[in-house]
């Protein structure tokens, strides 16, 4: 007799996957981390398969959980397709979201996926920038909502979460042991000033290692182990991670990651985005708040 895959296990499958852990995968899926445990163990033993290592400090797939994954994903998609197409609301039109691009990777992607789930017949014109111009562009009625980085929040925000910046560095990598200090941060990073004024009062020499606008570059310059970066903590990408400097470093600022909406307002749709927004970064604050503080590790901006 055939057997049938649980769509409310894959599903919780898939957001695992794609944000690299239960604890967040919960958040998303407004679930408590033992449901979201448990359906993929019935998953695991309905096929009788181990999808999951779990022997790693992060969770990762195994082979055949890496072959599920592609299946998952073009079944929810279906899945999801039916739903929206059969029950649609006669919401039609676009909004415009801008998000400062180092806090899209692992949250923003579920909130755009969720968003053209319910509302198939809106169109998000999604935009990635740093704070400040996200900021510019709001003030000028360019944006009808913003998700922006900084020390506080400003009149008409709405904090989602408070979260520490660490210092980031590539695996394994010396250049935090360097005198002066090489860093890595964009020209209009926001967090920029606070970082050189940290390592001032500290009395660390630093050299600003490249002067540049891209993400990529910073990216691929930490990578190579020629600087260190300042990140919020959780967002590191690939080929970085938290510097294990023992204290040698400044400990930096804790940042509020804030939500601004327009004034006219889009109704139930943009009550809908903003809700998808906090719980995204709902979950981040769960993970802030799990982890162990360590001088190790210091926030980062």
């Amino acid at each position: 007799m055939p057997r049938n895959l649980d769509l409310t296990a894959l599903r919780s499958f898939v957001t695992v996957a794609d944000s690299g852990g239960v604890t967040r995968a919960a958040g998303v899926l407004h679930l408590t981390q033992s449901a979201v445990s448990m359906q993929l163990k019935r998953l695991e033993e309905g096929l009788g398969l181990r999808l999951l290592d779990r022997s790693a400090r992060q969770i990762a797939l195994t082979g055949e959980g890496e072959q599920l994954l592609s299946y998952a994903r073009r079944m929810l998609a279906l899945n999801d397709e039916a739903v929206g197409r059969l029950t649609a609301s006669d919401y039609e039109g676009e909004i415009t979201l801008g998000v400062p691009h180092d806090i899209v990777p692992g949250y923003i992607p579920q909130v755009l996926k969720r968003f053209a789930a319910d509302f198939p017949r809106m169109r998000v014109n999604f935009l990635s920038s740093n704070t400040r111009a996200l900021l510019q562009q709001f003030d000028r009625g360019e944006v009808d909502m913003i998700v922006t980085t900084e020390e506080g929040c400003g009149p008409g925000g709405e904090t989602l979460a408070e979260v520490p910046l660490v210092w980031v560095g590539a695996p394994g990598g010396r250049a935090w042991k360097e005198r002066p200090l090489p860093i890595a941060l964009e020209t209009q990073c926001i967090f920029r000033p606070s970082v050189q004024r940290r390592l001032d009062a500290a009395g660390i020499p630093w050299l600003m290692r490249v002067e540049t606008g891209s993400t990529r570059t910073v990216e691929a310059t930490v990578s190579a182990d020629l600087a260190v970066h300042a990140m919020l903590s959780g967002f590191w990408v690939q080929g970085t991670e938290p510097v294990d400097h023992g204290g040698a470093l400044p400990d930096l600022k804790t940042y509020c990651i804030n939500l601004y909406r327009g004034p006219a307002g889009l109704g139930e749709v943009e009550q809908a985005l903003a809700g998808y927004l906090r719980d995204a970064y709902g979950a981040l604050m769960q993970v802030q708040a799990q982890s162990r503080p360590s001088r190790s590790i210091a926030a980062t901006g």
